[in-house]
């Protein structure tokens, strides 16, 4: 599966727009990684604990977001974004969005 923050894919021609898709996780901090990113917050420097949840976080709403584009039959997904929302103090949601699209065979050049 192709995925793609621009509008196009080079050298690819897009046959079909299917629509939107997106993938969503909504994740709550644990304790530990909250006492030891507030110790962090204290000597100062990275937050490792914090880098890692986002890191898994959006991982996990992209994987969503390909297995929806896969259901549609599609080929890639483009104008792929990012947004997050604060639900509650211990929660937030990650989303990725973008729109499938079904590509035209690949020419061979030579």
């Amino acid at each position: 599966m192709i995925v793609v923050t621009t509008d196009l894919i080079p050298g690819r021609e897009i046959v079909e727009t299917l629509g939107l898709v997106r993938g969503n996780t909504v994740r709550s901090r644990h304790a530990l990684r909250v006492f030891a990113a507030l110790f962090k917050q204290l000597v100062g420097g990275e937050v490792h604990e914090y880098t890692k949840l986002l890191a898994e976080t959006r991982e996990q709403a992209l994987d969503r977001m390909i297995d929806e584009a896969h259901s549609q039959h599609a080929d890639a997904v483009v104008g792929v974004r990012f947004a997050s929302t604060e639900i509650s103090r211990a929660a937030a949601e990650f989303m990725a969005y973008g729109t499938a699209v079904k590509l035209a065979p690949k020419r061979d050049v030579r």
